[in-house]
């Protein structure tokens, strides 16, 4: 035999568990053909010596809907080793859609997921109207890495019900039964499952509750039964348990999920997990639900992330301190090199440091409550907020954060929160771990990850895109878990590279990838272990019409392979675009 392909001299972890292991790896027609001596010779050959080689990185949890039908890279999640990517999280997406419905739909997903407005409107063609219409599109576009699609329940919702969707309605039972077919109809052309959202801090672009929010669980379990009989696809939720509307209504708004989860014929569940500073034993009280469940005989998961879930506030970004400040105001339309110039002036800073912050939630206002919370608690928040540095630092002590520093300085919080913002130019981002940090360190971040109904998700590569950069997550697990972490235990190298490939492969039900094995696809990464590095977040404007977004790079990604066709090469796109549509069960 002649591979295509030969990898030689690397470290294999193969996406099982087991310890790593020398061996070479024969690839030929986009699949591995050979693990061990592989003594044949090969077109091409690449060295892995002092590497590791892995599966390639499965992305349970991207919101790249709009993105992917305009964008051939997918980053920043190809930048970080995954080879395939879930989107259609949370109940959001673009179809099925009328036409009569398309700038719903994008103030649906501009509210929600933090894209902007413009550049959905810009980017997104509209070739489609059914599911299937829409998976066609996203099939007839070559791309560097493969995806996965849900079918959501908001625009399902709407397809069906219309206005009644978003007037805070009941499904009747015609309505259920015409979401339960068209999500039937998904899963027949290959969609990966479905999914709802039930956040409250979700809201459309005008401010609007989303439509699947307060969704009954006499409407949620009626679609899930769409699911009888098949022996593939999974359905998903995120939930805040309206805390912050109606108090604790934690076991009410689990048996709504329970119902969900039972009605859906046996196929996996998973909800997103995380610790919240207003609930901080929430989710510990989720994780004793779900274990009930797995003994009913519920495949229940939970989608966990190796870091706080952090946004990044500054002048550039989405949000920021200063955004409720009358002054601030009066300049937040100018370009942004101007407003930086006003905001060095001396006067500018007088007054403004003078000023107090104004509501910036409520009635029409897409911003969610959250924004006023951080800065009714500033200096309670302050506590938890840090400058990354370079290489950039996640897990930092108390001491470090701008709270600790003004103090010690001797100078006013908020003084100190308006100069570091305006520097590098006004380019600083200021990190800001809203969610599992409450105790300013990972020991509850470890609980949530090691546990066994536990699934790596989370990472919003597509959303958020103006204040989250979570996408690369993958290369954090890899390189703080198991190698650089000083403040707690770590994680095996072999166990964390099966958290990001074999686990959710699994759970998928996606036979063919995950694992470096004879037939698997070769979907595989070669990394420099010793050399793999965050870079920092930086604002970029590539998105349709001049939007911005967040992006991180890494380095130490040797080669990322495709179906066998390299797509990255020392941490640089090759051009090759050899990503598919995934359609599950076929």
């Amino acid at each position: 035999m002649i591979y295509d392909i030969k990898i030689v001299g690397g470290t294999i972890h193969d996406g099982s568990g087991e310890p790593g292991r020398l061996a070479d790896i024969g690839i030929s027609d986009g699949q591995i053909v050979a693990v061990g001596a592989c003594p044949d010779t090969a077109k091409r050959e690449i060295d892995a010596t002092g590497c590791i080689v892995t599966p390639g990185f499965l992305d349970l949890h991207s919101h790249y809907d709009g993105q992917a039908t305009w964008d051939d890279n997918l980053e920043p999640s190809s930048r970080h080793g995954v080879t395939t990517t879930v989107m259609g999280n949370c109940g959001v997406g673009f179809a099925p859609v009328k036409s009569t419905d398309h700038e719903r739909l994008i103030k649906l997903m501009e509210g929600v997921e933090d894209i902007p407005g413009t550049a959905l409107a810009e980017g997104l063609k509209w070739n489609w109207e059914s599911f299937p219409d829409y998976m066609n599109a996203l099939e007839a576009r070559d791309r560097t890495i493969d995806i996965a699609v849900h079918i959501g329940h908001d625009p399902l919702r709407v397809y069906v019900m219309g206005d009644r969707a978003i007037a805070d309605e009941e499904a009747t039972d015609e309505d259920v039964s015409a979401m339960r077919e068209l999500v039937r109809e998904a899963m027949a052309a290959g969609a990966i499952g479905f999914s709802t959202g039930r956040s409250d801090v979700h809201k459309t672009a005008d401010g609007d509750w989303t439509p699947s929010s307060e969704a009954t669980s006499r409407e949620l379990a009626g679609i899930a039964k769409a699911f009888e009989g098949l022996d593939f696809g999974v359905v998903q939720a995120v939930s805040d348990f309206d805390l912050e509307r109606d108090g604790d209504r934690f076991e009410a708004e689990w048996s709504v999920l329970e119902s969900y989860a039972k009605a859906a014929g046996g196929r996996p569940f998973s909800m997103s997990l995380m610790q919240r500073d207003f609930a901080p034993d929430q989710w510990t009280r989720i994780l004793e639900k779900a274990e009930q469940m797995k003994s009913e005989g519920v495949d229940m998961r939970v989608q966990t992330a190796p870091r706080g879930i952090g946004v990044f506030l500054g002048l550039q970004c989405t949000f920021h301190f200063f955004m409720g400040y009358p002054s601030y105001k009066k300049i937040a339309d100018k370009p942004f090199e101007e407003r930086v110039a006003i905001m060095r002036t001396p006067e500018f800073r007088a007054q403004i440091l003078s000023e107090k912050t104004e509501k910036l939630s409520g009635p029409g206002s897409s911003i969610p409550p959250l924004a006023d919370l951080l800065m009714e608690n500033i200096e309670y928040v302050a506590t938890k907020l840090f400058q990354l540095g370079d290489p950039p630092d996640y897990e930092q002590p108390p001491e470090n954060a701008l709270a600790a520093r003004a103090a010690a300085e001797g100078i006013p919080l908020m003084e100190k929160l308006y100069d570091t913002v305006l520097e590098r130019d006004g380019k600083e981002l200021i990190y800001f771990p809203i969610y599992n940090y409450t105790e300013g360190d990972y020991g509850n971040v470890m609980k949530m990850m090691t546990h066994p109904q536990a699934l790596q998700g989370l990472g919003d590569g597509g959303a958020h895109v103006g204040t989250i950069c979570d996408a690369s997550m993958p290369t954090y697990l890899l390189s703080h878990w198991t190698r650089d972490r000083t403040r707690g235990p770590k994680i095996p190298v072999e166990r964390a590279v099966q958290m990001m490939t074999g686990d959710i492969a699994q759970f998928l039900s996606l036979k063919d990838r995950g694992f470096i094995r004879e037939g698997m696809k070769a979907d595989i990464n070669i990394i420099d272990y010793d050399g793999l590095q965050l870079e920092l977040p930086h604002m970029v404007k590539d998105l349709p019409a001049g939007g911005q977004r967040l992006l991180q790079g890494a380095r130490g990604y040797r080669a990322t392979l495709v179906s066998g066709v390299p797509v990255v090469i020392d941490d640089r796109f090759t051009g090759e675009k050899p990503g598919r549509l995934v359609r599950a069960g076929q």
